[in-house]
């Protein structure tokens, strides 16, 4: 049975579980819930670098940082569905947008963002954006350009939030994910461990999570990766065994939802993804990028699903209820 009712106390209880007992019950309800051995790869895409007016501490892109990030506009149309193209010939599903925005604006950018939308989504392709936060408007146009899913992660807990980023409030993430959920576009929400926070702020994501008015579609996990010239920088790195408690933490509590391992699987050995999966994790990134940081490619991610026997998830699997439909071309040839 799903949940959306769980307690502060039970999340807390579950997740300091001794680690191994944790994983063999995310694996049971893994396999009771999930297609075993099956793994989304999805590719995501900087479409629009730097120069972000916010202040989120880990975040190479934010403007007031010195990264070296190379701020840039908005990519020609063209680009962007080549590495569209280029990511489902290499094994993708899904294929996610990010802008380095503080919100969305109804200006030009946004209508040719929408039309980046239609465009991927006519060549068999899941599309997400991260484009910041929008309004009800907004989700309602991206749904209609065929959005099938829109990030906006809570990043870590209430409580620790304010130490993080200040630019924005966390009911300003609650919002926009609300107005996503309106207008009928999965929700993908999650959070990055290593900011600093306690294992109870982690705790306390996890739980604002799955007592959504509806679990988010998916939840990456992200691990900080330090860059240079950010707050951040000098963060140690964050260990498999706290991935593990939070992919298999989200894995129970959020039974049908896609757990995503996502940031800082460029520094994790085979050995240490395959533990992830086998706690819950379901989806992965798969590119040489994720927006400005390293990321394990297409060709060392086939390597790892021929070694474990894994197999990627379909495109347009478990299509939710007014989720975007297919455009030219039909799930099955995806």
């Amino acid at each position: 049975m799903l949940r959306t009712d769980w307690t502060l106390d039970e999340v807390n209880a579950i997740y300091h579980q001794p680690v191994l007992e944790l994983v063999a019950q995310a694996a049971a309800v893994h396999r009771e819930f999930q297609a075993t051995g099956e793994v989304q790869v999805c590719t995501l895409l900087s479409v629009k670098t730097g120069g972000c007016p916010e202040d989120c501490a880990y975040c190479p892109q934010a403007a007031r940082y010195h990264t070296g990030v190379q701020a840039h506009k908005l990519l020609p149309d063209a680009e962007v569905l080549a590495s569209a193209q280029r990511a489902k010939d290499s094994g993708s599903t899904r294929f996610c947008m990010g802008a380095a925005w503080r919100e969305v604006r109804d200006n030009r950018d946004f209508d040719r963002v929408l039309n980046m939308v239609t465009e991927v989504n006519n060549i068999g392709l899941e599309v997400c954006c991260t484009l910041g936060m929008l309004n009800e408007y907004q989700a309602e146009r991206l749904k209609e350009a065929g959005l099938y899913a829109y990030n906006h992660n809570l990043d870590t807990s209430r409580e620790h939030y304010n130490d993080i980023i200040t630019t924005r409030t966390y009911d300003d993430r609650l919002d926009t994910l609300e107005h996503v959920r309106k207008a009928g576009i999965s929700v993908c929400s999650g959070g990055i461990i290593g900011l600093g926070e306690t294992d109870e702020d982690r705790v306390a994501m996890l739980h604002t999570l799955a007592t959504l008015p509806q679990h988010p579609e998916s939840v990456p996990v992200n691990a900080l990766v330090p860059v240079e010239g950010t707050p951040l920088a000098e963060q140690p790195r964050v260990s498999v065994w706290e991935m593990l408690r939070m992919i298999a933490t989200a894995r129970l509590l959020m039974p049908k939802t896609i757990v995503r391992l996502s940031a800082g699987r460029q520094e994790m050995p085979v050995t240490e993804q395959a533990l992830c999966f086998l706690a819950g994790a379901n989806s992965i990134f798969s590119g040489e990028k994720l927006l400005t940081t390293p990321n394990p490619d297409f060709d060392a991610d086939k390597q790892m699903f021929e070694l474990l026997g894994l197999k990627p998830r379909k495109a347009f699997k478990d299509v939710p209820q007014g989720a975007a439909v297919l455009g030219k071309q039909e799930a099955a040839t995806v």
